[in-house]
């Protein structure tokens, strides 16, 4: 039976580089795979998925307004499974689309993604994404003090942690650090 999937962690946990594999696993046995990714990511172009290690591949962007469930149906209903990176920009309605296609369909869809922002509240995707998926899972990854990091620290140019702004600013390593939550209250009290 298939099931809504959804994988998150901090930032740099490899999870677009495991989407990647996922998807390359499903064309190994000759299974079509639709890999989404949020029109809102531009970072790597429009239509490109690359992890940190250097996996790239293709995918079709969506705008939040767009109807996922129609866009498999419309065109691509030959697909096995469908894959979404960056799960955390879906919005809500997005995230039932998805879950409507499992059932109706019986295809697994995997979404990777965040699970907060730089401010540890949950994103609108992520939050829907826990509220209905079969089957949830946390790709861990690691703070510097050795602890897992839960939190997706953002800096400003100068490396200071931020704790005010947009929920979205687009950004790698230059501009987002995975931190445990110790040494990230730590270091926002000794900015002060």
């Amino acid at each position: 039976m298939a099931k809504l999937y959804f994988k998150f962690g901090a930032m740099g946990c490899s999870k677009t580089a495991q989407a990647l594999i996922t998807k390359f696993n499903y064309e190994e046995r000759n299974m079509k795979v639709l890999l989404l990714k949020p029109a809102i990511d531009t970072r790597d172009g429009a239509t490109v998925v690359r992890s940190r290690i250097g996996l790239k591949q293709d995918a079709v962007a969506v705008g939040q307004e767009e109807d996922l469930r129609a866009l498999y149906f419309e065109k691509y209903p030959d697909c096995n499974v469908i894959i979404v990176d960056e799960c955390q920009f879906l919005a809500p309605k997005q995230v039932d689309e998805l879950a409507d296609l499992v059932i109706e369909k019986n295809i697994p869809v995997l979404c990777f993604g965040l699970a907060t922002d730089f401010t540890t509240h949950l994103f609108p995707g992520s939050k829907r994404l826990f509220e209905i998926a079969q089957s949830i899972s946390e790709i861990k990854s690691v703070c510097t003090c050795g602890a897992k990091a839960t939190v997706n620290a953002r800096l400003d140019d100068e490396g200071r942690i931020v704790t005010e702004g947009s929920q979205v600013v687009l950004g790698g390593n230059d501009r987002y650090v995975a931190m445990c939550r110790k040494c990230w209250l730590r270091r926002i009290a000794a900015q002060k």
